[in-house]
């Protein structure tokens, strides 16, 4: 385009300069050498215009070779696209996958654990802490549910009973032969027929005692450092259980007895040739708490009278100490009283 401009520039230059030259005075001189200086620019001109349509096929070409190279480039984008898209909905289709076999192995355990469950469990271990320990009772043995769905569960704290004249309890005990059994939760002694505890009207025979370290029940919050339980059952086997609280003080002469005759390996029983003489645990004083209760280890079984004994007994530390290394803790922690009835002499 330049060059055209140029070369139309030179033309009219010329043309200009041959208009200002003086002419003669004759017409055929004056228009002959016109002429030449048309003849002089036309050539000038048809030369030009090989330049100018060369110049002008350049940009052209250069149009098309970017339209080639941006078709190019659009092709291979498009092409990085699906390649793009092929990736992801390979990696979406193996996640879905891996989600399923997820689900399939999740369902699969529930079912399982659903089967687990609805079997009769019979574990016979069970302890006080752990694993085994009272929070899972219930899960050890199915006949065993009333240790967490129970809602008249012992021990509990005695607080807020009523003041009433409760019934005088009769004692009838007797020295008596026993045998003794270290059962892996606490010292038990199995006491021989013939000693009797009536209150309310029934009459309940003795059949063992054991210890518990430190004392279940509470009075107000407070407990001792240790307990004996007394069970007892009726000719209609309802169960009444005596609760006698132990303190640090003088030694007591029944429980002696018992420590001079321990197994020397758990779950052995020994029967010694001498008898024992369970009054020697009882306090001289007899009024006492009572609340319907359970038994405080499996299998739990609620419908339970329950007497506990107002006024401690003793016994040693060199006692206490004995049973300590035994059981160190064997107590099953205090349960919700849940409105209960407590009653307690006045």
């Amino acid at each position: 385009m330049r060059n055209l401009i140029a070369l139309c520039t030179l033309g009219l230059v010329t043309a200009l300069a041959q208009a200002n030259e003086p002419t003669p005075k004759t017409a055929k001189p004056v228009a002959e050498p016109a002429k030449p200086a048309i003849a002089s620019i036309r050539p000038n001109l048809k030369p030009a215009a090989a330049p100018v349509a060369a110049a002008a096929a350049t940009p052209a070409k250069s149009e098309e070779d970017t339209e080639v190279d941006l078709s190019v480039r659009i092709a291979e984008k498009l092409a990085e696209l699906r390649a793009k898209q092929a990736l992801r909905a390979e990696e979406a289709a193996r996640a879905r996958k891996a989600a399923d076999a997820r689900r399939k192995r999740e369902a699969a355990m529930v079912a399982a654990v659903a089967v687990e469950a609805a079997k009769p469990k019979n574990g016979t271990h069970w302890s006080y802490d752990g694993e085994f320990g009272p929070e899972n009772w219930s899960k050890i043995n199915t006949a065993w549910a009333a240790c967490n769905a129970g809602n008249r569960q012992s021990p509990i704290d005695l607080r807020d009973g009523i003041k009433v004249n409760l019934e005088q309890i009769t004692f009838d005990y007797q020295p008596s032969s026993f045998n003794e059994i270290d059962n892996g939760h606490t010292v038990q002694v199995n006491v021989a027929g013939g000693n009797f505890l009536t209150v309310g009207g029934t009459t309940y025979e003795l059949q063992q005692f054991h210890f518990h370290r430190p004392g279940e029940e509470r009075v107000n919050g407070r407990g001792t450092e240790m307990v004996v339980h007394l069970v007892h059952k009726s000719y209609d086997n309802k169960i009444a259980v005596l609760a006698v609280q132990l303190e640090r003080g003088d030694a007591n002469p029944m429980i002696q007895t018992v420590w001079n005759n321990l197994p020397l390996e758990k779950l052995t029983t020994v029967t010694p040739s001498i008898v024992l003489n369970v009054n020697e645990i009882l306090p001289t004083r007899r009024d006492y708490f009572t609340y319907m209760g359970s038994l405080s280890e499996p299998p739990c079984t609620e419908n339970v009278l329950w007497i506990v004994m107002k006024q401690p007994m003793t016994a040693s530390p060199q006692q206490m100490a004995l049973f300590s290394r035994l059981y160190p803790y064997n107590a099953r922690p205090v349960q919700p009283s849940n409105g209960r009835m407590i009653k307690e002499s006045m």
